[in-house]
């Protein structure tokens, strides 16, 4: 198979030629893009698209050429910068296909697309762009001229470059966080890469994003390191954790491959290139979406210079182009992002808050598991609820833990070790004279409380519930023989709100969605007096009831927190962990949650 790796590797295809004169067929980089349509992008949101441009080489070659591909490009990045918050454009080298003067000419009004509007990116020389026989101590050349450091000077994401001008840093922002880019030579010196050891020294706490020209390629499988990429993993990547992403053209066809580093984490090694493809690779662009929040980042791969045309103006051959699919160009790079960067930049972990703090205005129970007494969980509102421990059987009651959700404010929780059939595990209860038990909450009312919840079948667990039943309160709809409150999750681990309202003689009932067990969430459920809405993560439930309803029914008989009962049975104790939960006499917005 003939791939790009075994070409002439020699840059410097023409150099001796004359400059002929550039005739591009199609629309000239003197088009300016749409002023109209470029906005910026938001820094702060967690999604977040970093744009690659590969290998632009043919597009620029003497008279053979045609920028226009890259002109769709340049302006498909700004009109979509807003839409697509793209933050930042790194070209991977190959800029042009000689080295020549005209030929850096001819692609320099098109990145001014790019300087007009303030759209940061970078640029590094590949081998076709600089007399490929030299590293970057060569000194001057019409790239250099072109892509120096004069040009990015006035970029605000600009930091820097070494010595010779061929290596240059970068810092942007996206997903509310700094990102360092390096964008290194065709071949860095011995000093180049001192240089950039010592800007990431000079950055300790930034993850590094690697841009090269010729680092791994991809003939058949998975990528492997080149012959010179060995030296740059050797060199700068293996002993630098920061890194942990590199992006290289140069070969093709495309590929990818993860390798560990010497702190053994991950390094995903991308090798991106199109020129062997129709029409110089049609201006295609990697789009690399982060997304901070689902902890991945999602890669497409697109021509804008076709998708530009109208569809009946389209060839057969081009309709081909339009996106690339196949799993080397479109894929999903899932990365814990605080895992992978707690060695250099960890998450500080927000400091436990007294539980005075947190009793506020109408609050008539909180109970913390942070250091309780295995025989008594104190009720921090000062209303007297405190809850005593009940054994369902000998070795199942609940045991402390130092786990607990990162916004809790308390940092402990208790492991419930519930079961069934027979029942087992333990819960708490209130005392039968608190004064918990005689609410009716006709004002309204919030509950809250941080849980995990354990695997296996614990289908219809409790996690708070008052006894007595629907029966015993005189209620005639639905089943009597329910509890009168119950908060609990069904066999799909669905949040279930099910009460008998003070006003109402039939069950009510707010249902969420399917929780994954082994993660930590915030669940709340807060009625104004009229309905009750329930909340996971501060996020509001779809199906709460619209029909109003007010207050709790109440037999005047205990709370339990860990378990229901059906007929006055408890058939199960909860099984999972809970941080601590909080029962206020009024509505609370979401804002005033213990997660705030």
């Amino acid at each position: 198979m003939t791939t790009r790796r075994t070409l002439l590797q020699a840059g410097l295809l023409g150099a001796g030629l004359s400059q002929v004169p550039f005739t591009a067929t199609a629309a000239s980089a003197s088009v300016a893009a749409d002023a109209s349509a470029v906005g910026s992008p938001d820094v702060d949101d967690p999604r977040f698209t970093l744009a690659v441009i590969p290998d632009t080489q043919y597009l620029f070659d003497q008279d053979r050429g045609d920028s226009a591909p890259l002109v769709a490009t340049m302006k498909y990045l700004l009109e979509n910068r807003r839409s697509e918050n793209i933050v930042f454009t790194a070209h991977l080298g190959d800029v042009v296909e000689n080295a020549l003067a005209s030929e850096f000419a001819q692609v320099d009004p098109v990145f001014r697309l790019l300087d007009n509007h303030r759209a940061p990116y970078s640029v590094l020389a590949g081998n076709h762009d600089i007399d490929s026989r030299t590293n970057d101590q060569r000194g001057d050349s019409p790239y250099l001229r072109t892509f120096g450091p004069d040009r990015f000077r006035r970029m605000p994401t600009y930091g820097g470059t070494s010595p010779g001008g061929y290596n240059s840093w970068h810092v942007f922002r996206g997903g509310g966080r700094q990102w360092l880019l390096l964008a290194m030579d065709w071949r860095p010196s011995d000093e180049g890469f001192a240089w950039a050891r010592k800007v990431i020294a000079d950055h300790p706490r930034l993850p590094v994003i690697l841009t090269t020209h010729d680092l791994v390629y991809a003939d058949a499988g998975p990528a492997e390191l080149s012959e010179h990429g060995k030296r740059v993993w050797e060199q700068l990547v293996d002993g630098n954790d920061q890194i942990f992403l590199t992006l290289n053209g140069h070969f093709w066809p495309s590929g990818r491959v993860v390798k560990q580093n010497a702190a053994r984490n991950d390094v995903h090694l991308h090798i991106t290139n199109y020129q062997d493809r129709y029409y110089g690779g049609s201006g295609m662009i990697r789009l690399y979406h982060f997304d901070l929040a689902r902890n991945i980042i999602d890669v497409v791969t697109i021509s804008p210079w076709i998708l530009a045309k109208p569809v009946s103006r389209r060839t057969a051959l081009e309709q081909g182009e339009i996106e690339l699919t196949d799993d080397a160009n479109r894929f999903s790079v899932p990365i814990d992002f605080d895992q992978r960067f707690a060695g250099f930049a960890p998450i500080a972990v927000r400091p436990s808050r007294p539980a005075a703090r947190l009793v506020v205005p109408g609050t008539v129970a909180y109970w913390r598991f942070d250091g309780s007494a295995m025989d008594r969980v104190v009720d921090h509102s000062g209303q007297g609820n405190h809850l005593t421990p009940v054994l369902l059987s000998a070795d199942g009651g609940p045991v402390p833990s130092d786990e607990h959700h990162p916004d809790q404010p308390g940092h402990g929780s208790w492991l419930f070790r519930g079961g069934k059939r027979p029942a087992r595990g333990g819960y708490l209860r209130t005392a039968d004279d608190a004064p918990l038990n005689a609410l009716t909450f006709r004002n309204g009312y919030t509950i809250e409380a941080f849980v995990k919840l354990a695997d296996g079948d614990h289908a219809w667990q409790g996690l708070l519930s008052r006894m007595g039943t629907g029966a015993n309160a005189g209620k005639t709809g639905g089943d009597p023989s329910e509890p009168v409150v119950n908060l609990g999750f069904s066999g799909g681990l669905q949040a279930q709100w099910a009460v008998y309202p003070a006003d109402r003689n039939d069950i009510w009932t707010n249902w969420g969605h399917e929780m994954r067990a082994g993660e930590w969430f915030h669940l709340a459920v807060v009625n104004d007096g009229r309905v009750s809405t329930m909340y996971i993560d501060s996020s509001p439930v779809l199906r709460n009831p619209a029909t109003r309803s007010n207050g709790l029914t109440t037999t005047g008989e205990h709370w339990l927190l860990g378990a229901n009962h059906y007929d006055r049975t408890i058939e199960q104790s909860f099984a999972g962990q809970i941080g601590e939960l909080r029962i206020v006499n009024r509505p609370l917005a979401d804002r005033e949650f213990l997660t705030a």
